[in-house]
């Protein structure tokens, strides 16, 4: 494994880190994922991301019990709050109620007293950003949370957390947008304005929710038990199960086979060549596939190979930064 510091902060985490998004509590059975979380402390991984809302607040449960009984100094532990986690109006959003609550709801399913990384998972348009980042202040200052980050904030939002975080003394480090070879929504503007405050990415599903795998093929139903068949899954994947989408990502297949490497391995190695990125999230429902995708780490690839991807997907690529979006919750 090789490791990176997250932003301009002290923390280190390593390249590649394991999140539970969609599979723990969801589509794996326990016995499945705790496997999966022994396998990537087997291979080095020393990052794990969740949030309270995945799979109803089950998954932080599962992860909880998965590291149970490792040293609490050796791992960073990285969860979220924003979207609802119960049927009441204060169940969900940045307000100071809703923070507070949820820390402590999740340090209780992670079994730990501090998570290293508290991240607000969306902009809350209903509440006063000066609300939302006190409440992140004084849970800084209580011990529950060692730094705090955002999630899928735009390049104003970002700007004005981090002027607020320096007013209020509280580190503010990290930004975690959706990031891959097919979506560089980011690129244009959260990652220059995450550079410029300090900040480092920790960037989701770059793998394009499994489509740069290349196991979903043109013209062919997608595989059993894949994310593209899980009613969960299938609404965030939708976007890339275009047939030219799929038809290009084949072409990358004999890119990946020249350079070494697997098409998973392949796609997380292209989003660790960005150096505004810390760490980028896999997840797995087998440990083979952790095992497989860590090989990722420290890869570096030739400017050559990197023109000849951008070659093959050309105008399927997303770019626009409008695509940052941000829940209106006061609708």
């Amino acid at each position: 494994m090789h490791f990176r510091h997250l932003g301009r902060s002290g923390l280190v985490v390593s390249e590649i880190s394991f999140g539970n998004w969609l599979t723990h509590g969801s589509q794996v059975e326990e016995e499945a994922a705790l496997a999966c979380v022994k396998a990537a402390l087997d291979v080095g991984i020393t990052t794990f991301d969740t949030a309270d809302v995945y799979a109803g607040t089950k998954a932080e449960a599962v992860l909880g019990r998965a590291l149970k009984g490792q040293r609490r100094a050796g791992y960073e532990l990285f969860t979220k709050v924003f979207w609802p986690t119960g049927p009441g109006r204060n169940d969900w959003g940045l307000s100071r109620k809703h923070v507070m609550e949820s820390i402590d709801g999740s340090l209780a399913r992670l079994q730990t007293d501090y998570v290293d990384l508290y991240q607000a998972h969306r902009f809350d348009t209903a509440t006063p950003l000066e609300e939302t980042m006190l409440a992140f202040a004084d849970i800084v200052r209580q011990g529950k949370a060692l730094y705090i980050g955002v999630s899928e904030w735009t390049a104003e939002q970002i700007r004005q957390g981090a002027a607020l975080a320096r007013e209020l003394r509280v580190p503010f480090i990290s930004s975690q947008p959706q990031y891959s070879m097919l979506w560089r929504v980011p690129e244009a503007q959260v990652i220059p304005a995450s550079v410029e405050e300090g900040l480092g990415q920790i960037v989701w599903s770059p793998m394009a929710m499994g489509v740069l795998t290349g196991k979903y093929l043109p013209g062919q139903p997608p595989p059993a038990g894949s994310r593209a068949t899980d009613p969960n899954g299938s609404r965030f994947i939708a976007r890339f199960m275009k047939e030219d989408v799929l038809a290009r990502v084949q072409r990358l297949k004999p890119l990946a086979q020249e350079a070494g490497l697997t098409m998973a391995q392949l796609a997380v190695a292209w989003v660790l060549q960005n150096q505004a990125v810390s760490s980028a999230i896999i997840g797995a429902s087998r440990p083979e596939q952790v095992h497989d995708t860590v090989k990722a780490a420290g890869v570096k690839l030739s400017p050559d190979l990197l023109r000849r991807i951008d070659d093959v997907l050309g105008p399927i690529v997303e770019r626009d930064p409008a695509l940052t979006e941000t829940p209106d919750r006061r609708r």
